[in-house]
């Protein structure tokens, strides 16, 4: 028998959802749907609903399968297969990792740019030594599963004997406590689906910053995905093995990241293992390449189109209207491609000393006329003033492929041969953000990195099979130096609790005419003079004061209202409710303009109510040159709603006439029961689920990394 097998998708992604009721499966398209699946897994069609009966987000679960040389699927029930037994070691590291310090410690910078050299410190930084820390580690150990219709978790219940397995704390006086991160199921063909957390974080101590704080926990993680088949004639058995990434819910998922992650893992096969070789060759591109119009630059134009639905970004507006002939290589159409391309920043240069490169640059400017620059996002580091990334810019992959398409150097043939990479692979993790990577959403800015892959799309580990069952995980190794990756390794650079992706990872206004600042600290003082006069005496007295107001760090002015990745956590969008009771419950007509978290106003009520945000969906999905994409399954019953007067803060009467609307949670939970039968399904989940009140430290959490907490 053939035994040359791989696992689909070589990287899988599953996601968190908070019912402990359904699940559904990962997409198998860049920019589709999640499907359907029964109890064990088994697929059924495209997904109906994101949420069950009680308003909580189901899981998603990512579905792995075997495939021979040609392609075919082999499955338990397929002739010759004797057993199909599937090892997945899935692990949370981020306790145990650096504090998150935005482009610190990213090797691709050079040496000098590690952790230890630019003195990031550890999260968690009381427990020291190795062995203290590796207890920091949410590590349950491996988990085999083979044959049709099985189930096994991650929890305590069930963790391989003589494993060091590690769990946090049973107990949290903030959140909810971790101790599961998720499930294996098997198809009725013994397909493996892996499931994981359910949106969980909690800790000891209160919140002290958006993106780490001390004793806590989340459910998130990534692991090895290992398949053994063992053959009845004799063949040898053969192991293949994959990584899968349990990331945060996808609540646009049919809106595309103009560079997503399958975009970052093609530059890196690429630039540095010759996947393309005609296309480049260590390291060094083509310039007489042709790149394919369909393949290569529709996906980048289509998208651009997207952002629309989930942001305000009329700017990008104009890269997908089609105002001439984008799949036209003549000639006559060369300046028209070349002025499209050149509204475009070049990559900046990693290890290019120099501050000033294109990624620090707005606008493009035509005389006295200026207009923005693409991708109009945030670049991977507009926040602190080491390592300044400003503004984005494709990945150097997407950027030779642009450019080579203005010179006229590309054909025009829908009937194009595929890269060598298969459409399942790219699928997968074509659906995570790729850049920018502040962390990122999903995984973050070590994927860039080729040390982590054995080969385009695959990552390494370190020890393989079982090569961790006396040891356990090493809580400071960084797998960006060489060697491999362990479980855990590519999530633990990432924000706990997750959800502050969600809260303070949404707008950025960035400094444009400094390239050496993004953010400063602005020092106000008040001189206060009060003269006092006794007229008769004609006594004066004078007192003057100085009034130092509290330092702020935030942007430095002039800046650039930016978004970060609004296709995974949406900035404004357009309501949906279409009935009567819906927009009773909605407070708003639909078809209007919105604010996505709005009613979330605080980073504890996200960690505690992420469940209630909508999921953004094409509800004109059949006529596929119309889209319209609206809220979906927005928990509305959560949340309350009045208009305030703005003359109520002015004290100008006369001002009422103009109202502000404010949404917030009610703290009463049996205000918002008594709403109808949905709301009251929801508090029965809300008061049976384990969750304890959080609190924040008395400092505070300071303000969101955009330096502002204002909405609008």
């Amino acid at each position: 028998m053939n035994t040359q097998l791989r696992i689909s998708p070589s990287i899988g992604v599953a996601r968190l959802g908070n019912s402990t009721k359904q699940f559904c499966l990962s997409p198998d398209e860049i920019g589709g749907l999640p499907y359907e699946a029964d109890a064990n897994g088994n697929k059924l069609g495209p997904i109906i609903n994101f949420k069950d009966d009680e308003s909580q987000v189901r899981r998603q679960g990512q579905q792995f399968k075997v495939l021979n040389a040609q392609g075919i699927e082999i499955t338990c029930n397929s002739p010759n297969v004797a057993s199909m037994v599937w090892n997945v070691h899935l692990a949370n590291k981020k306790a145990a990792w650096y504090q998150y310090s935005e482009l610190d410690g990213n090797l691709l910078y050079g040496e000098q740019n590690s952790y230890s050299n630019q003195k990031v410190p550890f999260r968690n930084a009381t427990k020291t030594g190795e062995n203290e820390r590796q207890t920091l580690i949410i590590d349950p150990g491996p988990r085999s599963i083979g044959g049709p219709n099985r189930s096994i978790g991650f929890d305590k219940t069930n963790v391989p004997t003589g494993y060091p397995a590690q769990y946090p704390p049973d107990q949290v006086s903030s959140g909810t406590p971790i101790t599961t991160l998720g499930d294996l199921k098997t198809d009725s063909e013994g397909r493996l689906v892996v499931l994981g957390g359910y949106g969980n974080a909690g800790g000891n101590e209160p919140l002290t910053s958006y993106g780490g704080s001390d004793t806590w926990h989340d459910d998130i993680s990534d692991g090895p995905v290992y398949c053994t088949v063992t053959f009845n004639d004799g063949t040898p058995p053969v192991t293949i093995n994959a990584w899968v990434i349990v990331g945060s819910p996808d609540f646009a998922p049919e809106i595309v990241n103009i560079s997503t992650l399958s975009d970052s893992m093609f530059d890196v096969g690429v630039t540095a293992f010759n996947l393309v070789p005609e296309m480049c060759s260590n390291g060094t591109f083509n310039s007489s390449y042709l790149v394919n119009y369909q393949r290569d630059i529709l996906p980048i134009i289509k998208r651009f189109s997207g952002y629309q639905w989930v942001a305000n970004v009329q700017s990008m507006m104009a890269f997908s209207s089609f105002s001439f002939d984008f799949s036209d290589p003549s000639e006559k159409n060369k300046s028209n491609r070349e002025n499209y391309f050149s509204y475009f920043r070049r990559p900046d240069i990693k290890t290019e000393s120099s501050t000033n490169q294109s990624q620090s640059q707005l606008f493009k400017t035509n005389g006295d006329n200026s207009f923005p620059m693409m991708p109009m996002n945030s670049g991977s580091n507009s926040v602190s003033n080491e390592n300044i990334v400003k503004f984005l810019a494709l990945n150097d992959t997407q950027y030779f492929m642009l450019q080579q398409w203005a010179k006229g150097n590309f054909e025009n043939n829908p009937n194009y041969q595929d890269f060598s990479v298969s459409t399942e692979d790219q699928a997968s993790v074509g659906n995570c953000v790729g850049l920018p990577m502040c962390p990122g959403i999903e995984v973050t800015w070590s994927i860039q990195n080729h040390n982590i892959y054995s080969a385009p799309y695959i990552i390494a580990d370190q020890k393989g099979i079982g090569g961790y069952n006396t040891s356990g995980l090493t809580p400071s190794r960084d797998e960006c130096e060489g060697g491999g990756c362990e479980p855990g390794d590519l999530t633990k650079r990432m924000a706990c609790p997750w959800q502050a992706d969600f809260f303070q990872c949404t707008v950025q206004p960035v400094n444009f005419t400094n390239p050496d600042f993004n953010k400063d600290v602005r020092v106000t003082q008040q001189v206060q003079n009060t003269t006092d006069v006794w007229r008769e005496s004609k006594t004066t007295y004078t007192d003057n004061q100085l009034i130092n107001k509290a330092p702020v760090n935030s942007p430095l002015p002039p800046t650039y209202y930016s978004y970060w990745w609004p296709p995974q956590s949406p900035w404004d969008v357009i309501t949906g409710e279409t009935t009567l009771e819906g927009q009773m419950q909605s407070h708003l007509p639909a078809g209007q303009q919105m604010n996505y978290a709005r009613g979330i106003n605080s980073f504890v009520q996200m960690v505690e109510h992420w469940s209630a945000m909508a999921f953004i969906r094409n509800i004109n999905s059949q006529d596929k040159g119309f889209p319209y994409f609206t809220e979906t399954e927005r928990t509305n019953e959560l949340f309350s709603f009045v208009e305030y007067g703005v003359g109520q803060v002015s004290g100008n009467g006369a001002d009422n006439e103009t109202t502000i609307p404010v949404f917030f949670i009610e703290d009463d939970l049996n205000r918002i029961k008594v709403k109808n039968e949905r709301a009251e399904k929801l508090v029965s989940f809300l008061e049976k689920r384990i969750f304890k009140k959080i609190s924040v430290s008395s400092e505070g959490l300071g303000t969101p990394r955009s330096g502002t907490r204002m909405r609008r």
